[in-house]
């Protein structure tokens, strides 16, 4: 007996509400030039960086926030570029393809 045939013995007359979730649109706005993904290292760690967005600063923001979660690491938002701890162009780029920017590749 599963939780909700328990609540319907408990409470017979009660019918439970769908619960409707919003579908998250792209709200970040889509330029005609590409980013420019690239590699460096800092103190002997490799991040990755990318740069070349010339939309809002709370769009580029969001951006990064979306990329940090969906690779589990760690980054910043400084000087209108988005830096990624870890060697992750393959998979930033491929993420950003998908949602329809285009990526050059910098750096090797």
């Amino acid at each position: 007996m599963d939780l909700k045939d328990q609540l319907k013995n408990l409470f017979p007359d009660h019918e439970p509400e769908e619960i409707l979730v919003p579908e998250v649109e792209n709200d970040i706005w889509l330029q005609d030039d590409p980013l420019i993904c690239k590699y460096e290292k800092r103190k002997g760690k490799p991040i990755t960086i990318i740069e070349g967005y010339n939309g809002a600063e709370s769009d580029f923001k969001i951006l990064a926030k979306e990329l940090k979660t969906k690779l589990s690491v760690g980054g910043s938002f400084k000087n209108d570029k988005i830096i990624i701890q870890g060697d992750y162009r393959n998979q930033i780029m491929e993420i950003l393809k998908q949602k329809g920017f285009k990526v050059k590749r910098v750096g090797g």
